[in-house]
């Protein structure tokens, strides 16, 4: 937490913001909760923990927001830290409950509710609050300038043209069929994943651009329970797409960042229709329409030959519809695949999503422990490589990977593609025959 904590709780603040969310939706849902428990063996946090009846969904609404509707706001700072504890350290917002709920309460929505609560009396992880300052002072989370990303790009061009002949990263393209959208930290730690987007796309024959502004598509504004900044993040992505004419805004391999742009943006934005201005496309979906459609071929013999299981990333697949289509995607890459038990949209979340890796040190050690069930699907498989398509999963099996002695390889899509796509001759490099003249 910050040093805003001194700062008086302003419950006028709070009881408008009660009241704001005082609809027949939630009404509904704190009153009908029958305490059925069926909610509690959902969840990954109770699982991890011995089964701790506090760690059930149902008791950590209970406990914070159906308890602040109870004392009309009218709590103190004492309150506030100990939902501070239970909304961010014990929730990742994965909506795995609501899938067993009779009642199909959504339990994330409440708690997103409850940390914008939090968040308006300065009391969030200090890791969210940083990047929230970046994002209103650059429009990414990684203070990252225009100049600097557009500088990047062009080096990642640069250096794979020599790789892959024709291949460019346009900036700013009007009219492409795709805006392709990245999480900030690929430009900043992972330049590379750009470098391999593009040459998937230079071998489909995509025509695409990636855009100087509205680029980032993370949305941590969104975990951090800051409605209004979430909104101009998504803001800034739909505003560029508008501006270039594009088909469709691409999102990178990334979970958070399509339950953003497509199912939360279009109403944090105030669209009636729920729908976003222009349509929006995962990589999972955009690779998959590839291989099926021969737009990219795999070489048989570069298939991945050790065993290969699919982590499920909650926004991907449970909350976007997407499972069906990685498999599909895995069955043109590995010889031997492994689904975890359960899988698909019953799949437990990592451990790592809802915010928990960019809330830092303070939470690690919780990350690990709730990431117990993760490690323990995974070791179930056999399986000696990991393919998941976002990067709080993929940064987030990483960590559990040394914490539990798994001994497996984390990889994205776009690796394994990159590797065992067959490049047509128009597209392989032109040899100068510069050094046998040097020779």
């Amino acid at each position: 937490m910050n040093d805003a904590l001194q700062k008086p709780i302003d419950t006028k603040v709070i009881k408008e913001l009660l009241d704001m969310n005082d609809g027949a939706r939630f009404r509904t849902w704190l009153s009908i909760c029958a305490s059925c428990g069926l909610c509690a063996d959902s969840c990954l946090f109770y699982l991890a923990k011995n089964k701790d009846p506090k760690l059930s969904p149902a008791y950590k609404v209970r406990a914070t927001l159906r308890e602040l509707y109870r004392r009309k706001g009218e709590v103190d700072r004492e309150f506030l830290e100990k939902c501070y504890n239970i909304i961010w350290g014990e929730c990742t917002t994965c909506r795995r409950c609501s899938l067993f709920c009779p009642f199909g309460i959504d339990i994330s929505v409440m708690i997103t509710a409850m940390r914008g609560i939090c968040n308006s009396q300065g009391i969030a992880p200090e890791g969210l609050l940083k990047t929230l300052v970046n994002y209103r002072a650059s429009g990414n989370q990684m203070g990252m300038s225009k100049e600097d990303f557009v500088d990047t790009c062009s080096w990642m061009a640069e250096e794979t043209a020599e790789e892959l002949g024709g291949l460019q990263i346009p900036i700013d393209k009007p009219g492409a069929r795709i805006m392709y959208t990245v999480n900030a930290r690929e430009p900043m730690y992972y330049p590379q994943d750009i470098a391999m987007a593009a040459k998937i796309f230079t071998v489909a024959e995509e025509d695409w651009t990636m855009p100087s502004t509205g680029w980032d598509d993370t949305n941590l504004a969104m975990f951090a329970g800051d409605k209004a900044l979430g909104a101009q993040i998504v803001k800034n992505m739909y505003t560029k797409a508008l501006e270039l004419g594009v088909q469709a805004i691409a999102i990178t391999e990334c979970g958070h960042a399509y339950r953003s742009a497509l199912f939360e943006g279009p109403y944090m934005l105030g669209y009636r229709s729920g729908k976003p201005p222009v349509p929006i496309i995962h990589s999972v979906r955009l690779f998959y329409e590839y291989l099926r459609d021969g737009r990219i071929k795999i070489d048989p013999d570069k298939m991945l030959k050790a065993p290969v299981t699919y982590q499920d990333p909650c926004n991907v697949s449970r909350n976007g519809g997407l499972w069906e289509e990685g498999r599909a995607i895995i069955k043109h890459l590995a010889r031997d695949f492994r689904d975890m038990t359960p899988s698909g949209i019953y799949n437990h979340c990592c451990g790592g999503g809802g915010g928990f890796i960019p809330m830092g040190p303070e939470f690690k050690k919780r990350r690990m422990e709730s990431g117990r069930i993760k490690a323990e699907q995974i070791k179930a498989t056999g399986a000696k490589i990991v393919i998941t398509p976002c990067h709080n999963c993929f940064d987030q099996i990483g960590d559990l990977n040394k914490e539990y002695n798994l001994g497996v390889k984390v990889v994205q899509f776009k690796e394994v593609i990159t590797e065992a796509m067959i490049v047509p001759e128009k597209f392989k490099p032109v040899e100068t025959g510069d050094e046998e003249a040097q020779d």
